[in-house]
Formats: structure tokens, sequence, C-alpha cells
């Protein structure tokens, strides 16, 4: 805490003495927040580039950001018709996960999927992106994947660790969940891989902790089912916080239950288990799933993300000289 008051007094202190023709802020509203109002009282103009997830929860935020920002660029499709509803410029750029995608690449998405048989079924396991999450998820997918392994059905699982993650956190869950690691990797065939995208082209579908590893399933088409765990007082926190009806980012963009969502005490191993197996039961229901979330990628608007906000500060910039 004492380390973001100095970044944050530091922040202030840069503009007051360079006095730059505009402010761009990322994410994070609690700290930018407070730099958009010094801007606002220095006549800085402010682009908000990625919003904060006030649409979620405390929504009554909205008009301090009006207040205080000259326009917001939104990587999501529904975010520019909440600030349009409250009068705030805003405009959507399209999500960055497509930059630097083309009509060749979208073509092999579509076309290169791994095919679900009974004979060589890949799960993916994709608990998280910090290490927290990591600790609350993983050994709830291990206990799933222990079920479905023995189903009978010859099932094999990869597990993708994010860079961002402890390696050994990850190792000392698997040794804790069954003696040693070398013995879980046997057992369950389980490869590990550093990155989402090796378990989106081996797997024919994921179990996914909620985050933007789910849009990137959705991007490569890969059907999932979402799962996500906090503590006891965060998770009835956010219950009386949050106003909307999923948490999955694919499901808000579809406007409906696309794909399972089990959170908190209905993310047990046993419902995750009994969730995937009555996927691959039913091909035809996931081919279908995976096709929704083909068009999902759709809404998320064209490549060239950072392009937009870079041409939309420098329009910013040239009124301010202009007038």
């Amino acid at each position: 805490l004492p380390g973001i008051f100095r970044g944050m007094s530091a922040a202030k202190n840069a503009l007051r003495n360079l006095r730059p023709d505009l402010l761009i802020l990322i994410d994070f509203p609690e700290f930018n927040l407070h730099i958009a109002a010094t801007a606002k009282q220095l006549g800085i103009p402010v682009l908000y580039y990625i919003s904060p997830q006030i649409w979620a929860w405390r929504s009554g935020r909205v008009k301090k950001i009006g207040k205080l920002v000259s326009h917001i660029a939104v990587i999501l499709p529904f975010e520019e018709t909440f600030y349009r509803k409250h009068k705030i410029p805003v405009t959507f750029v399209g999500h960055p996960l497509l930059d630097g995608e083309n009509e060749k690449s979208k073509r092999q998405i579509a076309n290169c999927y791994p095919i679900l048989s009974n004979s060589n079924i890949n799960i993916g396991l994709l608990p998280g992106s910090r290490d927290g999450e990591i600790s609350r998820h993983l050994p709830v997918m291990l206990d799933a994947a222990n079920i479905l392994s023995r189903q009978g059905n010859d099932i094999c699982f990869t597990l993708s660790l994010a860079p961002s993650v402890d390696k050994k956190l990850a190792e000392e869950i698997i040794s804790r969940y069954k003696y040693s690691a070398s013995a879980m990797l046997e057992m369950f065939r389980l490869s590990i891989v550093s990155g989402a995208e090796e378990v989106f082209n081996r797997c024919s579908l994921v179990i996914a902790a909620s985050g933007t590893v789910t849009l990137q399933a959705a991007i490569a088409g890969v059907p999932m089912v979402i799962m996500y765990k906090v503590s006891p007082i965060s998770y009835l926190i956010g219950r009386a916080m949050i106003k909307v009806d999923h948490i999955c980012l694919v499901n808000l963009i579809a406007g409906k239950s696309l794909v399972p969502e089990l959170i908190q005490n209905d993310a047990s191993p046993e419902n995750i288990a009994a969730t995937v197996l009555n996927m691959i039961n039913h091909p035809s229901s996931l081919e279908g799933m995976r096709k929704e979330l083909l068009g999902i990628r759709n809404l998320l608007g064209s490549s060239g993300a950072s392009e937009k906000v870079a041409e939309i500060a420098l329009n910013i910039v040239t009124r301010k000289h202009e007038r």
C-alpha cells in the first residue's frame, strides 16, 4: 500500500512538471482515477483505454469517470452501449487479443480443431494466471481429472501454466496430490505446457478459470467449462455488489449461458467432472457450442485495437492544439 501511494504521488508530480498534451490511462481504476483528477485540474485531456468493469459492480463510478475522462476506448462490445447510455464519449476498438489476426488465420482456426472421439480425448486445464488462483483451482481440477480418468474413456489432460505463475507452487500442489509429480503424470497422462495456445491446439475442450483466457478459448473455437473460487468473505461481498447475470466474459458477450459456469460451492470436482462428461457424451451439442464460440470472435471486433487507440489519441491532441 505505501508503494501505491508513492507511485500515485510520483505520477501526479510528473503531470505537474511535464504538462503533457494527453494522459492515457489503462485499467486499474483505484489508482488511475486519482491521476485523472489531477490531470483534469491541470487541463490535461484524459484517454482511458480498457475500461474499469463498472458495468459489473460499483456502477456509480460512471459519473466520476464522465467528469474526469475526455474519451474512453473499450475492448468489449457491450461496454460501448453502457457508456453511450451515460453520454460519455466512447469508441469500441475491438479486443487486443485479435491484434495481428488475418482472414487466413481465421479460416485455419475454423477448420483445425481436435476431433473428439471416445478413444482419444484431451482435456485442457487452465487454472488461472495468479498464484492465488492456482492454489484455489488446481487441486479442484486435479480431483475432477481423477474422477474423469476413471470413467473408462481414454482421457488425457494438458495443463497450462501461465508465465506469471510460480511453477514451484504448481509442482508442490501436484506432488502433494499424489505423492510425487512423476506418479501423478503417469497416472493421469498429464502433460504440462507453458501457454494456453498449446492447450487449444491439443484439446477438444477445456476446464478454465474465469478470465481473459476464456476469450482466448472462444477465439480458438474451443468449448469450455468455467469455474471460479474465492474466499468465502470475498464471495459474499461479490454477490452483494455484482450486478450482472454471468461472470464469464464469453457469456456476458453472448448475452446468455453459452458455456457452463460453476462458481464457488458449485465448482466441486464432482460437478466439474459431471459437466465435462455430459459434454463429451453429446458431441453434437459440443460442436454447436464451438460454432457459437466462433461467432463470439466476430463480436470482438477486428484486429488493430492499438492502432485505433493511437488514432483516437492523435485526434484528441490535434483538437487541443486547434483551440
